[in-house]
């Protein structure tokens, strides 16, 4: 395929050999925007993925030019990016292309009100503002905001056609977001065409290779012309009366490559050479001049100055600026224009010459052959004061970092300062690996003995969230040096800290706060390290005196005010002991008030992590207010999406709102939040902390939901199970893994799990069966085998419970103690179970003990309690989504004679008049009996509507006035 016009396919020419790839073109132009004589648009633009994959030189970028031209003429916005050899390390510089000139030309305000809460985000990325305060974007994060800019852009500016040529070329962010992105394409009314080679593409572009072309069907490849095809360029290009033997040895001399065959032909117009047999053979000396060596010896010819220009427009890269040019080449404004010319005059350059102008290789072929004949010290110098021009001109430490990435390190604390300045301006715009990969080479400068420690944390911190080991590393060596500054002394312990304890080494992330608390003088920096080492320790399965600890946090929590966010966050943490330990849940809550007063940030940026502020939502949730944990996790997630933290926080939030709402019973919408959770998670990465706790929590949905099988299925596809992390955490994944064993009836390994939980569990003092009900799977699985130690371990569990106080976690121990007793005793034990379970917000548990009480009123003959209890635990057990106990709900009253009643709409969170007027009086105090005679109900009426009140609001009958706001 070949234009007449150059490589930057502005004029029109003829191509050949092309007509079933310019078919495909036009055919998915037409489902784009209609029928190309101006039929009617269609009533729902189809968008498509064409993918064009060729090696170089067979005409990629003059297909591309004719897709921008035909998009063009049929009232497409176009948007345009090239990938380039030089700007490979230049994160987003793709992304930039493409969307930065749809959006630059609007005032700030204008900008600010079409990118919304995007703005702060993703305008870094983009270079439309500058970097903001507060936390920076994860990589996650900021790849949802640029989705977010190109689909309003596709949407707003419909149909919408995105080219992207040599993309084996572009940066790794932009091109990584891109291959994401592709896919929703057909969902747009977007066209994307992507052209690169595929013996050249980059391991972050391989998700670009598996992507399917238009419809399913495979990346377009394209061949080398044929013979007949290069006689009519050549016939085109040097007249009608070419003969056959000449144009017959252009192609053999060109293999059909239609670059070389268009230089080719301009080689011998430029010669006044005649297209006839006698000169044939001269063919292959023109044809070896058009690139490698040859392009080399012809560039030599035009001069030293204009060799010197050349190498200066290799070494910037696409699209250069002639006045950067000039300085890096050391040449005034005349001797470059002349230059310039020249260059021109040899197509090896294409462009103006002007302020406003930009230059470019005629084809990346030429790009490469130049750089690569620059001699290596010359080209080291030459991206030295390329480094140094770019930032003269106001560019940026960004724009000279990838300069300075090509030199050889020299102990210039000048070059330290501006790769810290780059990666620090790259951190704020969401690219890690970038700011990584400049701060590994100031490493390597090396940077000034007094920098040493600082660039170590720069760079242990830009690893954090993709290499975690290597961050370890990095923030250990930055320990051993000597630090003046006890900021970022303390600055470093604290991350190193955090990321041991996120790659579950908690023992070591314990040991190196107290190590540095023993020689912290300043007593507000030693209690914010007993902060951190106190919340460590309190995730570690392996502690060795947790009992100890709680009493030094009880001590220390007791005596402080939560004057500053330290404070707050001990207080915090004293809550959360407070819930392990089963102490009772009013001390729980004021704990959890207490810290509350003053705000707990989610999204903090002083080396803060959000996990105190979610303990403490938490706590509610075990102390049977999910109403109240709910509000604090749309705070968080706010906070998290405003940052931009769209990876592992996110993926963390969604799976504990899951949590929450599995308590709640409303199993659809947990098994719903979950998933999300899941999906955020496996972007992040499998086997990360976010990608486990999403998979457990995902499990215990589906086992709640009566799906096993699904449950067994999710637990081997992701993973789950032994061995399992070391972190102490909600749900513990020992006890879920436990749980799924004795639901596949796997009874003895799911005893030896349990067991082995409850011995880690225990002697630490985590004895709450509302946070961790270990004991009474515990006890089912051993009901069989050991019906004494069952009823022991229940029972237990009980005691445990009342001494918690919440009415949930009562509830769920009593039934369980029940469904291990003589039948006798099973009775009591139930009614008591419900009683507690009507004044909890726990919907799923209120249901199981409904249809087990309704079960046992059958098997002892008592048919009317038994319809009354059953009906309604299928009620509920619907309403929560819980199928597996609807079914055996269906049985039981089939087994009594009866039928299921139609089931009630679905339920929402509004209360009735009703609810409303039995919650008022509730506030007020009246007890159940006073209540009934006051509305004119049965006393049972009234119990049922305060049950269904408690779930609604999500909150247990203490919590009810605060939750009504009265």
């Amino acid at each position: 395929m070949a234009l007449r016009a150059g490589r930057g396919g502005t004029g029109r020419g003829t191509l050949f050999e092309r007509e079933s790839e310019l078919a495909a073109v036009d055919e998915a132009l037409g489902e784009l925007t209609g029928t190309p004589d101006g039929g009617d648009p269609p009533e729902r633009p189809h968008g498509a993925l064409l993918a064009v994959a060729a090696p170089a030189g067979l005409g990629k970028t003059t297909l591309l030019a004719e897709v921008r031209r035909r998009a063009a003429g049929r009232g497409c916005t176009v948007l345009y990016a090239r990938g380039g050899d030089q700007e490979q390390r230049v994160a987003f510089h793709v992304a930039r292309q493409l969307i930065q000139p749809q959006l630059a030309a609007l005032p700030e305000s204008e900008l600010r009100a079409r990118l919304g809460s995007w703005y702060a985000i993703v305008g870094p990325a983009l270079g439309l503002c500058a970097d903001s305060d507060g936390a920076p974007p994860d990589p996650q994060g900021l790849r949802d905001g640029l989705d977010w800019v190109l689909t309003h852009l596709a949407v707003q500016r419909a149909p919408m056609v995105l080219v992207l040529d040599d993309a084996h070329w572009a940066d790794p962010e932009s091109l990584s977001w891109l291959a994401a992105f592709a896919p929703r394409a057909e969902e747009l009314p977007l066209l994307m065409v992507v052209a690169y080679r595929p013996e050249e593409l980059p391991g972050h572009g391989e998700a670009l290779r598996g992507l399917p072309g238009r419809s399913g069907q495979r990346p377009l490849g394209l061949e080398p012309l044929s013979a007949p095809a290069i006689a009519r360029l050549v016939r085109e290009s040097l007249g009608a009366h070419a003969d056959d033997v000449f144009c017959r040895e252009c192609w053999a001399v060109t293999a059909g490559n239609p670059f070389e065959a268009v230089e080719l032909t301009a080689k011998v117009h430029d010669r006044g050479l005649a297209p006839t047999e006698s000169g044939a053979h001269l063919l292959r000396d023109l044809a070896a001049a058009v690139k490698g060596s040859g392009l080399v010896a012809r560039l030599e010819r035009l001069g030293a100055s204009t060799v010197r220009f050349a190498w200066a427009c290799a070494v910037l890269g696409t699209e250069t600026s002639p006045e950067l040019a000039a300085g890096v080449a050391g040449l005034g404004a005349e001797e470059a224009a002349d230059a310039a010319d020249r260059l021109r005059a040899a197509r090896i350059l294409t462009g103006e010459v002007t302020a406003e102008g930009t230059l470019e290789f005629v084809h990346p072929l030429i790009a490469t052959a130049v750089y690569r004949a620059i001699p290596g010290g010359v080209r080291v110098a030459l991206h030295g004061q390329a480094a140094w021009t770019v930032l003269n001109a106001g560019l940026g430490p960004s724009a000279a970092a990838r300069h300075l990435l090509e030199t050889h390190p020299d102990g210039d604390g000048w070059v330290v300062r501006q790769l810290r300045a780059a990666a620090r301006e790259t951190v704020r715009a969401g690219a890690p690996d970038a700011a990584r990969r400049y701060l590994a080479r100031a490493l390597r400068e090396p940077p000034p003995f007094e920098d040493r420690a600082a660039v170590l944390y720069e760079l242990g911190s830009a690893s954090l969230l993709t290499e975690p080991a290597t961050t370890v590393n990095h923030l250990r060596a930055a320990l051993e040096e000597t630090v003046t500054d006890p900021a970022l002394r303390h600055g470093i312990v604290y991350r190193l800290s955090q990321v041991l304890a996120h790659s579950d080494r908690l023992a070591e992330a314990s040991e190196i706060l107290a190590r540095e608390i023993r020689t912290t003088g300043d007593a507000r920096v030693r209690l914010r390290m007993q902060a951190e080492q106190f919340m460590w320790d309190a995730f570690r399965a392996d502690e060795p005196d947790s009992p100890a600890r709680s009493r030094r946090l009880a001590r220390l929590a007791d005596r402080l005010t939560g004057r500053d966010l330290t404070e707050r966050y001990i207080i915090g943490l004293r809550t959360w002991d407070a819930t392990l330990r089963g102490e009772p849940v009013d001390v729980v809550l004021r704990h959890a008030e207490r810290a509350l007063e003053g705000g707990l940030c989610w999204a903090a940026d002083d080396d803060r992590g959000f996990e105190v502020p979610v303990l403490v939502a938490m706590a509610f949730m075990y102390a049977d207010r999910p109403g109240r944990t709910e509000e604090l996790f749309v705070d968080g997630i706010a906070d998290f999406e405003r940052a931009g933290w769209h990876g592992a926080h996110l993926s963390f939030a969604y799976t504990l709102l899951a949590y929450v709402r599995h308590r709640r019973g409303r199993l659809a919408e947990a098994e719903d939040f979950v998933r999300a959770g899941l999906r955020l998670a496996r972007r992040v990465g499998p086997g990360t902390p976010a990608h486990w706790y999403a998979s457990g929590t995902l499990v215990e949905v589906l086992l709640a939901r009566g799906r096993i099988a699904e449950a067994e299925e999710a637990a081997h596809t992701h993973g789950f199970g032994p061995p399992f992390p070391a972190a102490v955490v909600f749900p513990d994944a020992q006890t879920v893994y436990g749980e799924l064993l004795l639901a596949l009836g796997r009874t003895k390994e799911a005893a030896a799990e349990l067991g082995a939980a409850g011995r880690r569990l225990d002697p630490r003092g985590m004895r709450n069966p509302g946070w961790c009900p270990w004991q009474l799977h515990l006890a089912r699985a051993e009901a069989h085998e050991a019906p004494e130690r069952a009823l022991a371990l229940a029972h237990d569990a009980v005691d445990r419970a009342r001494h918690f106080g919440a009415p949930s976690a009562i509830g769920q121990a009593l039934r369980t103690a029940a469904a291990v007793s003589p039948r006798a005793a099973r009775g009591k034990l139930l009614e008591e179970s419900v009683a507690h379970l009507e004044r909890s917000p726990a919907g799923y548990e209120l249901a199981c003990s409904l249809v087990d009480l309704g079960a046992e009123a059958r098997r002892s003959g008592h048919a009317k309690d038994a319809a009354d209890h059953l009906y309604r635990g299928l009620e509920t057990a619907a309403g929560c989504g819980a199928d597996g106990l609807v079914e055996r709900a269906r049985d039981e009253l089939a087994a009594a004679g009866l039928r299921p009643r139609p089931l009630r709409g679905a339920a929402t969170d509004a209360l009735t008049t009703r609810e409303r007027a039995a919650a008022a009086c509730a506030v007020r105090g009246l007890y159940p009996a006073q209540t009934a005679a006051e509305l004119h109900l049965a006393e049972t009426d009234v119990v049922r509507l305060l049950s269904a009140v408690y779930r609604k609001v999500g909150t247990d009958q203490a919590g009810l006035a605060a939750a009504l706001g009265t």
